[in-house]
């Protein structure tokens, strides 16, 4: 009789396959990685240097501020024994993703505002520029 359970790391990295694995690989070495390897795939094969691009951006690896981004937020953080310093730790974390995000929706609504302030001088600019080709218009002299 043996005491392993099928929830073991040994079995849930053999259940991930081979490319959650390699995504996984990747994402710990960061973005650099995810460009690296899609050269790579280029120069060897370039469909799967295609398909590794196509899949960057659908999965917005690409243009996010750090590939580390995702599995961070999502990850199980290690303990490093001391359960005052975790908490504290995990409450600063807690506290910055906070601020990180009440940042970027700051950033957004900065971006909006200035759309819609280029929108309503170039809303303004056509309609003057309209009235200036519209011009004052004459009355056409009838004959009786």
């Amino acid at each position: 009789m043996t005491t392993a359970t099928p929830h073991s790391p040994m079995a849930i990295d053999q259940q991930m396959g081979f490319f959650a694995r390699a995504e996984a690989w990747l994402d710990a070495r960061g973005k650099g990685a995810w460009i690296a390897a899609m050269v790579v795939s280029f120069i060897l094969f370039w469909p799967i240097g295609l398909a590794l691009l196509a899949y960057l951006i659908w999965s917005k690896r690409m243009f996010n501020t750090s590939c580390n981004g995702h599995s961070r937020r999502h990850s199980i953080r290690k303990s490093s024994g001391n359960n005052a310093f975790d908490a504290y730790k995990s409450e600063t974390l807690r506290r910055l993703e906070e601020e990180q995000d009440n940042f970027e929706a700051f950033l957004k609504r900065l971006r909006d505002a200035k759309d819609k302030a280029e929108f309503d001088q170039f809303m303004q600019d056509r309609a003057a520029a309209q009235d200036a080709n519209a011009g004052p218009t004459q009355p056409t002299p009838t004959t009786a």
